[in-house]
């Protein structure tokens, strides 16, 4: 497969401004990112809703409440999981999170069991699958974030792992997504799986040990823990190769290219973010259990 060096540059432009407008809304505060990611949020689940009307017509039905009640349930999870700086609040945004979201959980099959018109099991499958895809995967995002702890070095630095831990994530996937496109381009011949035909072994193989290898290179020079940041390198490598196979499956069964057309090179928020929808709940279990 030759390098399309047109579209490599489009991808590369494209995914430097992804990173750097992740690492502003990262860097300045958590409610910048919280922000940053609740429009991520809603933006993954249009695209999601319209991949499943396109693979099965009838979920175009829903009524307006199930359409954005779920959205707004999600981002309430979203909100239960963001700590933020509340101290002085009477009431604190994860309160607000967990009432919301208890008010929702109980009214969406309510009102879709008494006054929708087409009452169907299977479309309230569909939205129990996209909760679980897009609002735990962002909920746990956010969650990673509010973590107060610090990493301290062996020559006295700190780090504050809230931090750093999507960093980790976010460019150990901008990292193996783009080796992986290179290394593929130039070596690869053979391909990695059907869902995705321009995937090559060579490819995903040559993006994850690049990946690792940077990522620990970095950790090593900016002196933080680089046994734990290659292995949430690795976890985000693999499990985000799995993400975005999974988003494929879902636009070959819509029989769409792209889930939407924000990013130039990159289509939608589905398929930017797809990596890292999985990614996130299999480092945040690595996080919780080992860190």
């Amino acid at each position: 497969m030759a390098m399309n060096w047109q579209v490599f540059r489009t991808r590369a432009l494209t995914a430097l401004i992804f990173v750097a407008v992740m690492l502003s809304g990262l860097l300045w505060n958590e409610w910048s990112f919280f922000l940053l990611f609740s429009i991520i949020h809603f933006g993954c689940w249009t695209e999601y809703q319209q991949l499943i009307s396109k693979i099965d017509p009838s979920y175009k039905n829903i009524s307006f409440f199930h359409r954005y009640g779920v959205m707004i349930a999600g981002w309430s999870l979203m909100l239960y999981c963001f700590g933020g700086h509340s101290d002085n609040w009477e009431i604190s945004p994860s309160s607000v999170g967990l009432a919301s979201g208890l008010v929702f959980a109980f009214a969406l099959p309510m009102i879709e069991i008494l006054f929708s018109k087409q009452f169907n099991l299977k479309h309230i499958g569909y939205s129990a699958l996209g909760l679980l895809y897009i609002s735990v995967s962002w909920s746990l995002m956010i969650h990673i974030r509010s973590i107060n702890e610090l990493w301290t070095t062996g020559a006295g630095a700190r780090y504050e792992a809230g931090l750093i831990i999507p960093l980790v994530i976010i460019f150990s996937i901008w990292i193996n997504d783009t080796m992986a496109y290179i290394t593929g381009s130039l070596i690869g011949k053979t391909p990695f799986s059907k869902i995705s035909p321009k995937k090559t072994i060579e490819g995903t193989v040559g993006g994850a040990i690049l990946c690792v290898l940077t990522m620990g290179l970095i950790a090593w020079w900016m002196q933080l823990q680089v046994l734990h940041v290659c292995i949430i390198a690795a976890i985000a490598a693999t499990t985000g190769t799995a993400g975005d196979l999974l988003e494929s499956k879902l636009k070959r069964m819509a029989n769409v290219k792209d889930s939407g057309h924000f990013m130039p090179g990159h289509g939608g928020f589905l398929d930017r973010f797809d990596s890292l929808l999985l990614a996130t709940p299999v480092v945040w279990m690595y996080v919780t259990l080992v860190l």
